[in-house]
């Protein structure tokens, strides 16, 4: 099948437009059940009535796994910031109902976001076995609750299609805690503008009624978890500053 240049490429996918259908395909170092679990976290999703591209089927092309969903017209609202700086409180605020609203999905049959944590923690590379362990104590020592997290929330993973939004990229989906999810958006948009790294917290604050105390207390073991999906644009010293002000706090 010849699919043509992506129109999109990540460390995990490379996506086509092929028949007016998004094709997914997955990078070759990845799991054999990578499609699949994805495919589960947002067909859960979309069977929550939240807005999300339909699965339409999940199959081999050209020999590799690979997802096939709707295509859904429209920009990102992260190119739609780009393009005018003046909007970006609008489409902020825009962001924050929608996250807000992901999180009032109770969603069992996922993951659990404590798991996953715990998994990345472990895994993190440059991080001193008593730091690993004090951050797992810390997790532990968490109140979660069982909502369902995008795990990779921001601009670019929403869709702008005439009067709806579309959320996309549900890879890192997982049950836990909504102010981790909120925590990890801050840490995301901090490594682009701290200017709107501060706006978008404030707004989910003053939506959800959380202070930014209960939100940034999970900046450490975000961070930590992070730094395990060794991903080439980010700044590693960045996040370990999060991680040292923890040890900092406790001594």
């Amino acid at each position: 099948m010849n699919l043509g240049e992506p129109i999109a490429s990540g460390n995990t996918a490379n996506i086509y437009l092929y028949e007016n259908k998004i094709i997914k395909i997955f990078k070759d170092h990845l799991p054999d059940t990578e499609s699949e679990n994805e495919a589960h976290k947002q067909k859960v999703a979309f069977e929550s009535g939240l807005r999300v591209p339909k699965i339409l089927d999940i199959k081999k092309v050209n020999g590799k796994q690979a997802i096939i969903m709707e295509y859904v017209e429209g920009k990102t609202l992260g190119e739609l910031v780009t393009e005018n700086m003046d909007e970006v409180e609008s489409f902020l605020e825009t962001s924050v109902d929608i996250q807000m609203e992901i999180h009032t999905v109770s969603a069992e049959l996922l993951e659990s976001m404590r798991v996953k944590l715990q998994r990345q923690i472990k895994a993190a590379e440059g991080l001193d076995e008593l730091v690993k362990t004090s951050l797992l104590k810390k997790l532990e020592s968490m109140n979660v609750e069982n909502r369902l997290c995008h795990g990779d929330f921001h601009l670019y993973n929403l869709i702008k299609s005439g009067d709806e939004v579309f959320i996309i990229d549900w890879v890192d989906a997982s049950v836990g805690d909504p102010r981790a999810d909120v925590c990890r958006t801050y840490i995301l948009y901090t490594q682009v503008s701290v200017e709107m790294a501060e706006l978008y917290l404030k707004l989910y604050c003053e939506k959800s009624g959380w202070s930014r105390k209960e939100i940034l207390e999970w900046a450490p073991i975000i961070s930590a978890a992070r730094l395990s999906e060794n991903v080439t644009t980010e700044d590693s010293n960045r996040l370990m500053k999060y991680i040292v002000m923890e040890e900092q706090n406790d001594e």
